[in-house]
């Protein structure tokens, strides 16, 4: 690994410049974010129990498409769960820190 000297003749921005933020598309961060991961992992969740109610009834679902409805349901659900966990991870290690 090689580490490249500073370079002296770089131009210095004007005294007057700002830099400007990049804008973001409109939203209502993290919490809305959340709200829809959940809302989805929810909606899933109520497609694969659609699903297994029409197999179980006769209706016509067949078995491979309420299984893998089943399993994305199940698959979406331990991703967000493994999410909470990192997040309860990293706000207990910010809440042990000693400031």
């Amino acid at each position: 690994m090689s580490i490249n000297a500073l370079n002296p003749n770089l131009p210095v921005p004007p005294s007057g410049w700002r830099q400007t933020a990049i804008p973001l598309p409109p939203s209502g961060g993290f919490g809305e974010v959340l709200r829809e991961a959940v809302s989805e992992v929810d909606n899933l969740n109520l497609d694969a129990g659609q699903k297994v109610k029409g197999l179980v009834e006769g209706n016509g679902t067949d078995v491979h498409d309420a299984m893998i409805a089943v399993e994305k349901a199940d698959l979406s659900f331990q991703l967000m769960l493994q999410m909470r966990n990192k997040v309860v991870q990293a706000y207990q290690q910010i809440a042990g820190m000693q400031f």
